[in-house]
């Protein structure tokens, strides 16, 4: 006589083991794809070439947008999934629902490039937590799988885009010493990360769900979007007086 959850352990266990196999699997195009370091004479002849640094002002604007971001990647990844675990279509198998928001997440940073080109970096990282928000907003509005589904897919295709077009911009205003500026910016996604959970987690626990804590969240990315409407004023600022 089977034992009352076994099969449920058995099938975690192989889907540990689909996912690992996976990523072996996809570590090889990873490594061959991964570009050659620079040459220190190309190094030293582009930080030559070093515009004027932007103002504290947008410093600051990019830091509080990018704390945002990170607020709600934190929420997106610790807790999306748990909603969709709770639907009757997922029960049991949340590593699946990773392996989708995987694959939205691999051709993110080339799609968001393209995007960026060609409408702006800023309006592009503006299109990004939009769309981010309404993968966090589709939990709250509905219990419907194939919607819930989506809210991973849009989960997976925005974060890593806002993540890559964010120290993207960041380098182009810091052409000679990048690494300070995005050392700001990383702190400040990595506190988001350690607050919005505890919060979030406190909040589930009041009240038995996740919407509040989704709520917030979408406040919060809200915020981020008038930051980031600030910032592109504030570039456009710039550019004019060139």
């Amino acid at each position: 006589m089977e034992k009352p959850g076994a099969s449920g352990s058995l099938l975690g266990g192989n889907q540990q083991l689909i996912l690992g196999a996976i990523g072996l699997v996809l570590l090889v195009p990873a490594w061959l794809w991964l570009p050659r370091p620079a040459k220190l004479k190309h190094i030293k002849k582009s930080a030559n070439v070093s515009a004027a640094p932007p103002s504290k002002r947008w410093m600051r604007l990019s830091i509080m947008s990018y704390f945002c971001a990170g607020f709600g990647f934190a929420i997106g990844a610790t807790f999306i999934v748990a909603i969709l675990e709770k639907l009757p279509m997922f029960t049991g198998n949340g590593g699946w629902v990773w392996v989708g928001v995987g694959l939205a997440a691999v051709p993110s940073t080339f799609m968001w490039d393209r995007v960026a080109r060609a409408i702006g970096s800023v309006q592009a990282l503006m299109l990004a937590y939009a769309l981010h928000a309404i993968g966090i907003a589709i939990p709250v509005l509905s219990d419907a799988p194939a919607l819930n589904l989506v809210s991973a897919l849009l989960f997976g295709g925005t974060f890593a885009g806002i993540v890559s077009l964010t120290l993207a911009i960041v380098g182009r205003h810091f052409p000679a010493n990048p690494a300070k500026a995005m050392a700001k910016m990383t702190l400040s996604y990595g506190v988001a990360q350690i607050g919005a959970p505890a919060m979030a987690g406190y909040i589930a626990a009041a009240t038995g769900n996740y919407h509040d804590a989704l709520i917030v969240t979408l406040v919060v990315l809200g915020v981020g979007l008038v930051l980031l409407r600030a910032l592109a004023k504030e570039e456009a600022k710039a550019n004019s007086l060139l």
